[in-house]
């Protein structure tokens, strides 16, 4: 998966936001299960998913708090 930029994130929809969350988070689990079978050989996409994760994340959470 490409890494989002942070400017990307804030275009997205709420319902956007949370499909990627969710896709990411399958993402991770994937490459988790890969890297105990030994068979992830791109150890950096770890990085790059946690990373987009916390921007989502984040986005989601600044989105929740400016509702309210």
């Amino acid at each position: 998966m490409a890494e989002l930029e942070k400017l990307d994130v804030g275009k997205l929809s709420d319902i956007e936001i949370k499909e990627k969350i969710d896709l990411t988070r399958r993402e991770l689990f994937d490459l988790r299960f890969q890297l105990a079978t030994r068979q992830l050989s791109e150890t950096h996409r770890f990085k790059s998913a946690r990373v987009q994760l916390a921007q989502l994340l984040t986005a989601q959470g600044e989105r929740s708090r400016s509702k309210t």
